[in-house]
């Protein structure tokens, strides 16, 4: 008798073992499919509403289907940006896609568009002023240039005199650089200012320890 009560419990447990696993795996369905009919990113909050389930069971779910993807070596992959999720592309696969699918050329950015980008980047809501009196030259023709391929966008007006506009990093900014947030920014290297206000780096570049400095004639 105790041995067909322990079948039937044994029997039981599986049940609802599988059960569960059902139920997960609609979900991880159900996730999928509203990641890759938005198209965009989608709030925790907008899953939580179309799953009827918490915060952290999604997570829970995203967090198995991000190993699924990888252990498969699928083509795409679930991203986190500033706490929303968005089905994506895998970075070593843009190359095949770009030609394909995108009429517009690949981001190419020059090295005054990447010190402009990591300007804004770590001062976000920045005014196009500000970005000029670091960099010392116009920036007008960047900033455009950065504007039309997504990586930053207008982010309201600054209190200073004029109201002028700001400059903030956009999700494409993170995508493009595998990040989830501006926090996963490298940390900029320790400064200090020295008599005339310059910056003086204490961590000097070992390869450009022994180049000769230049002569203000030579500069001129």
């Amino acid at each position: 008798m105790k041995q067909k009560k322990h079948v039937k419990f044994k029997m039981f447990l599986q049940k609802g073992m599988r059960k569960i696993i059902m139920e997960i795996e609609k979900n991880k369905a159900i996730i999928e499919a509203i990641l890759y009919t938005a198209g965009r990113e989608v709030k925790m909050s907008e899953l939580m509403a179309a799953l009827e389930l918490g915060a952290e069971d999604i997570t829970t779910i995203i967090e198995s289907m991000k190993a699924e993807y990888k252990n498969l070596n699928r083509g795409i992959e679930i991203i986190e940006i500033n706490g929303s999720y968005q089905l994506c592309t895998k970075k070593e696969y843009f190359d095949y896609i770009y030609p394909m699918f995108d009429n517009r050329a690949k981001p190419n950015l020059s090295t005054a568009a990447l010190e402009t980008l990591a300007i804004i980047a770590y001062n976000p809501k920045i005014t196009r002023a500000e970005i000029e009196a670091i960099r010392g030259v116009n920036s007008d023709g960047t900033i455009y240039k950065l504007l039309e391929y997504n990586l930053i966008a207008e982010s309201g007006k600054s209190d200073a005199p004029g109201r002028p506009m700001t400059f903030s990093t956009t999700s494409q900014f993170l995508k493009m650089f595998g990040i989830s947030n501006l926090n996963d920014l490298p940390e900029l290297p320790k400064y200090k200012l020295d008599d005339n206000r310059q910056i003086v780096i204490d961590e000097i570049i070992e390869e450009n320890s022994e180049a000769p400095i230049p002569s203000e004639e030579e500069n001129n």
